[in-house]
């Protein structure tokens, strides 16, 4: 199943930090081997300040206490520059740390600035140390005392493009603690602002690629998250963005489509991105969809489904565990499964009439009795206008609905008539203006 994992298209749009947690699941489900998942951290650690992290896995992959001699300098140097840095920033630390003073501070930036400076002998030399050191403390991976003095900074910073780039360390550190709701604040703000700027347009297809790569940490994890991706997902820019450059986030979105049952109203235009992208992207997930929208192959999907849950369970952001006792369960599989079965019964109903339960339990791949409660369940719940004939074993679907048959010869009736109307509109003008020469 590492053929069917994203890890490599979408570290490149991640911070480094972004990609431990990835690291983490992958190697927790054993789908590459230890030592290379162990190599990949080093490496990745390398570019940060978490030098203890590295020197611990150093002993585990090596099995040996001894550390690299460029891994104790790299300490050294980290320590040292950690301290100059901490007293740099250390005035407007003190200040900031001060509740009554913070109190002072306005809305009104340049304000701030001058009270600073003229007050407390604060200028943008100290403002810029308290930037350095929040970065700094994010390198070394202390991401809440990150967090915090970014948030600082940003009330100071007059800087565009520095204020941007505290706000995606600020994104990124939230992730990173699991404050989902702060995090999805964070996210809606930057976008805002990636969507206000003037900068170039390869620059904004850039950051919002990105964006939406680090959305999937929030968006699999927060309580509103399953609508918050096809929202933000959907948008003309960022669909684009998805068709230039990201296809492969259409597994994701797709994802996020059939486990919410509410938001059928794009699955058409997802279906319409997925055939347009064929050429580009395809994986199980939106295999099932062309299987079941656009080839009509109930068998096909049926295998593709198969196929969906293995890849549900060896993705990072899709295969969440939750413990419950002596037991795990992936949720979203739960409920990807049940409603990728919910689509192949209501395409299925759509053409045919009567339905063998023996065959559909086949394409659903379940139990006959199974199958036949499952139905009866489906049937209870839903708006289908269908009866259970148990002795026949067959499901009668009501005449309430076109089949496939009936929506083309209807189409076919509604193009008529626009075909008449639109000539129409056409001739007329021409009639009369040869009727005035």
């Amino acid at each position: 199943m590492a053929t069917h994992d994203l890890t490599s298209r979408i570290a490149p749009h991640l911070d480094r930090h972004l990609v431990f947690p990835m690291l983490e699941f992958l190697q927790d489900r054993q789908l590459y081997d230890d030592d290379e998942i162990l190599k990949a951290k080093i490496e990745l650690l390398s570019q940060t300040n978490m030098v203890d992290y590295a020197m611990d896995i150093h002993k585990t992959l090596y099995h040996t206490e001894d550390v690299p001699q460029d891994m104790v300098d790299r300490r050294v140097e980290v320590v040292a520059r950690l301290k100059s840095l901490e007293e740099a920033a250390a005035p407007l630390i003190s200040f900031l740390q001060n509740a009554a003073l913070v109190q002072e501070l306005r809305s009104d930036k340049q304000y701030n600035l001058q009270m600073l400076n003229d007050r407390f002998q604060i200028g943008p030399d100290q403002i810029e140390a308290l930037y350095q050191y929040a970065k700094f403390q994010f390198e070394c991976g202390n991401y809440s005392g990150a967090a915090d003095y970014l948030q600082q900074y940003c009330s100071l910073c007059t800087n565009e493009d520095r204020s941007l780039s505290a706000l995606w360390g600020k994104l990124a550190a939230e992730i990173l603690m699991q404050n989902w709701d702060v995090a999805l604040e964070e996210l809606n703000r930057l976008k805002k602002i990636i969507d206000e700027n003037s900068a170039s347009p390869l620059n904004q297809l850039q950051n919002r690629i990105w964006l939406m790569h680090w959305s999937l940490f929030i968006f699999f994890n927060h309580e509103n998250g399953r609508n918050g991706i096809i929202d933000l997902f959907f948008q003309d820019r960022y669909l684009n963005a998805i068709q230039t450059n990201a296809h492969h986030l259409l597994r994701y979105v797709a994802t996020a489509v059939i486990v919410n049952k509410r938001r059928r109203n794009v699955l058409k235009e997802l279906i319409k991105v997925i055939q347009q992208e064929l050429h580009s992207y395809k994986d199980p997930i939106t295999e099932f969809l062309e299987c079941l929208y656009i080839n009509y192959d109930f068998e096909g999907a049926q295998k593709k489904l198969k196929e969906c849950e293995e890849v549900i369970l060896n993705d990072p952001f899709l295969g969440k565990r939750v413990e419950d006792g002596n037991f795990a369960t992936v949720p979203l599989r739960d409920e990807f499964l049940e409603n990728a079965r919910l689509f192949i019964f209501e395409t299925y109903c759509r053409i045919h009439r009567c339905i063998d339960i023996s065959l559909l339990a086949e394409e659903l791949s379940m139990t006959y009795d199974d199958a036949e409660r499952w139905i009866m369940n489906l049937v209870r719940s839903s708006k289908l206008e269908a009866k259970i004939d148990s002795v026949a074993g067959t499901v009668i679907m009501e005449a309430t609905h076109l089949n496939v048959y009936e929506q083309i010869i209807e189409s076919m009736k509604n193009l008529n008539m626009r075909t008449h109307v639109l000539a129409k509109n056409v001739l007329e003008p021409a009639q009369v203006g040869q009727a005035t020469r």
